[in-house]
C-alpha cells in the first residue's frame, strides 16, 4: 500500500472514487477537498491484535419449560404383598397422598417383622440395639440383653417335621411376649434363636426376669395335633450394657452370646448372666462425658 495512503488513513482522510479506495495527502482537516472524512478503519499495530467489539447483549426471552407428566404409580405388587400378610389396604383414595403414605408405613412395618412369628426381625433388632446402647451411654440407665435358644430344636424337626418346628417357634414367641413388659423388644434373630432388649432393667432384677422367661417356656405345652403335645425349653444368656461407656451393639451381643454358650455347656434349660461390676461415676466424670458427646454431635 502506498505510504501516502497509510498516512491518510492514520490522519482520518480517505475517499472512495471510481477506482476503489484512494487517499489524498493534500486534504487536511479544515480544508475543502474531494476527500471524505470518514471513520478510519482499524489497522493493527506491530504489537497489537485487532480489537473486537463485544457482541450486543440481547435480552433472553422468558421460556416456559414443557410440563413433564409423572408416570403412574405401580402399586399392584405392594398391595398384593400387604394382602398376603393379612394387612388391610391403606385408607384414602388410591393414588392420593394419604393412600401412598399409608402404603409406605405399612411396608415399613412389614419389613421390620418376622413373617412366621410377627416379632421384630433381625433388622429391627439391630436398629433398636444401636439406639439402646447409645441411650445407656448417655443417660447411665441400665439395660439388659437376653439371648435365647430353643434346646434340642433339631430333634423336633427330625421327629415331628418342619411344620411342627414352626409351631414350636410360634409358641415360644408367644410365651416370650407374655413374659416381658410392653416396652421391651422381643425379636427372632435366627431359626430357633431369639433376643430380648429390656430397657431400664436394673442388675438386681436381671436374673429374676430371665428366670421368669425360662419357666414360662418350660411349663408351656406345645400342641402339635389333636392328641399330641410336647414340652420344650430354652437356654438363656444375658449381659448388661456398659453404663457411661461408649460401646458397640456387636460387643454387647457377643457378651450375651458367651453367657448363652455357658448355659448350654452346663446342661441347657438354664439362665446365665454376665457378672456386673458396680462402679461409681462422679458428677465431674458425668460432666466431662456429656461435654465429649456434645462436641462429637457438633462435628
Amino acid at each position: 500500500m502506498p505510504t501516502e495512503c497509510v498516512l491518510g488513513w492514520r490522519a482520518g482522510l480517505w475517499r472512495i472514487d471510481g477506482l476503489g479506495l484512494a487517499c489524498s495527502a493534500l486534504a487536511w482537516p479544515g480544508q475543502a477537498g474531494p476527500a471524505a472524512r470518514l471513520p478510519p478503519p482499524q489497522i493493527p499495530g506491530p504489537d497489537k491484535s485487532p480489537t473486537r467489539q463485544p457482541p450486543l447483549e440481547r435480552p433472553i426471552a422468558h421460556q416456559t419449560l414443557p410440563s413433564v407428566k409423572a408416570p403412574p404409580l405401580r402399586l399392584e405388587q405392594a398391595l398384593q404383598l400387604l394382602g398376603a400378610s393379612g394387612r388391610a389396604q391403606p385408607l384414602g383414595e388410591p393414588g392420593s397422598p394419604q393412600f401412598v403414605q399409608g402404603l409406605v408405613d405399612a411396608l415399613v412395618e412389614l419389613s421390620s417383622r418376622d413373617a412366621l412369628t410377627g416379632l421384630a426381625n433381625r433388622r429391627a433388632f439391630e436398629l433398636a440395639l444401636e439406639r439402646e446402647i447409645d441411650r445407656v451411654a448417655r443417660s447411665g440407665e441400665p439395660a439388659l440383653l437376653l439371648m435365647l435358644d430353643i434346646d434340642h430344636f433339631k430333634r423336633v424337626n427330625d421327629g415331628h417335621g418342619h411344620t411342627a418346628g414352626d409351631e414350636v417357634i410360634k409358641a415360644v414367641a408367644t410365651a416370650l411376649l407374655d413374659s416381658v413388659r410392653p416396652m421391651d423388644l422381643v425379636a427372632r434373630v435366627g431359626g430357633e434363636e431369639f433376643a430380648i432388649i429390656l430397657p431400664n432393667c436394673a442388675s438386681a432384677f436381671g436374673e429374676t426376669v430371665a428366670e421368669r422367661v425360662r419357666r414360662r417356656v418350660e411349663h408351656m405345652p406345645v400342641v402339635l395335633g389333636p392328641s399330641l403335645e410336647i414340652q420344650v425349653s430354652v437356654s438363656i444368656g444375658g449381659a448388661f450394657a456398659p453404663q457411661w461407656v461408649r460401646s458397640t451393639p456387636a460387643l454387647w451381643v457377643e457378651r450375651a452370646d458367651q453367657q448363652l454358650y455357658r448355659a448350654k455347656r452346663q446342661g441347657r434349660n438354664l439362665v446365665q448372666l454376665e457378672p456386673t461390676a458396680i462402679s461409681v461415676v462422679s458428677a465431674e466424670e458425668k460432666r466431662l462425658l456429656f461435654e465429649s458427646f456434645q462436641h462429637h454431635d457438633h462435628e
